[in-house]
């Protein structure tokens, strides 16, 4: 430090701050909302955090300065103990007996006309038969649209017979079982179905937890109401993590092959992630590349999952970019 001029002990201290935070936000997906919620906001940061460090560490280096340890060794921490923010190699193999499965949060086929188009109801469909997934999954599915998806089997589910929103699996293969969970005190729901494809049954789950309201037509982290704010995301939190309970409650009464996937509305870097995913394989970190973004913000969030169970094979994974939603489609290519 003695030999830092006063500019660069500035820098420093707000590096080792930021390099702190994002020390700390590897113990998230050990600690429940339910314990800390506050903390909990810190899952939506840490993208930020790991290009503020990348950024800060590539600085000290530029200088010759061993102030880079700090952000470097954290980042090093990072990368072996935490999901990946990037990747940059993805599995491009593919067998012709895959279950190409799709998760598409559609934001009510836009029926409120967030997004200044008039066909983007066709758009989605005609995005959907051209992908062709074997399983379909769609999140906030609005039944007045009248969507018509050339499957011979599906369930759809709203939380009453009053709502017009709801979860939705479209399969091509049999459903001999179907279910929901019926989350209380929320609009949001899990829902699941069984497959039978050859002479398995596959269970799959589509998941919608709580929203924590990130609008990606406002800057939510620049809202004057900070308290107002936190105190939704907070609750948001909290709502998810006794959602999370309900379902892991309710799976792990099935023993069999499964698929998890749909709009967890928080990150892999989150308490919810953590205790959903454990024993599962993440359809991205084992066969996606780049950032795998599956939300529209302005920095990277990957709040959209795929997940499996161990003893799956992954072939591929790939997040669209189609901006028909506040959401983008992920569709995976999964073998046993």
């Amino acid at each position: 430090m003695k030999k830092l001029s006063f500019i660069d002990k500035i820098i420093f201290i707000i590096n080792s701050l930021l390099a702190t935070l994002l020390l700390l936000s590897y113990l998230l997906p050990y600690i429940s909302p339910n314990s800390i919620a506050v903390f909990a906001i810190l899952s939506l940061l840490v993208p930020i955090l790991i290009f503020i460090n990348v950024a800060f560490a590539l600085f000290w280096l530029l200088k010759l300065k061993k102030q880079l340890i700090v952000s470097t060794l954290i980042l090093c921490i990072g990368w072996y103990f935490t999901p990946p923010l990037y990747k940059l190699t993805s599995n491009g193999s593919s067998l012709n007996d895959d279950l190409k499965v799709m998760s598409y949060n559609v934001r009510m086929f836009n029926h409120w006309k967030w997004i200044n188009e008039e066909n983007i109801p066709q758009k989605i469909n005609e995005f959907v038969m051209e992908k062709s997934p074997d399983v379909l999954l769609f999140q906030e599915y609005y039944i007045l649209e009248k969507q018509q998806f050339s499957y011979p089997y599906k369930y759809v589910k709203t939380k009453n017979n009053k709502a017009k929103i709801g979860l939705a699996i479209y399969s091509k293969f049999p459903i001999i079982n179907k279910g929901s969970l019926n989350l209380k005190n929320t609009s949001n729901n899990i829902i699941f179905v069984d497959i039978k494809r050859k002479k398995d049954t596959v269970r799959v789950y589509n998941l919608h937890l709580q929203s924590l309201e990130l609008r990606t037509d406002k800057e939510n982290f620049g809202e004057e109401n900070s308290q107002k704010l936190i105190a939704r995301l907070e609750e948001g939190f909290k709502k998810q993590a006794a959602q999370t309970k309900v379902f892991l409650e309710h799976e792990k009464k099935w023993k069999g092959k499964k698929i998890v996937a749909g709009d967890f509305n928080n990150t892999s870097y989150s308490w919810v992630y953590n205790q959903i995913s454990k024993n599962k394989k993440d359809t991205f970190i084992e066969a996606g590349d780049g950032f795998g973004k599956t939300y529209n913000y302005w920095f990277p969030m990957r709040i959209d999952f795929i997940l499996t169970d161990s003893t799956a094979i992954v072939n591929k994974f790939h997040s669209f970019s189609e901006n028909n939603s506040d959401h983008f489609p992920i569709l995976a290519k999964i073998n046993w």
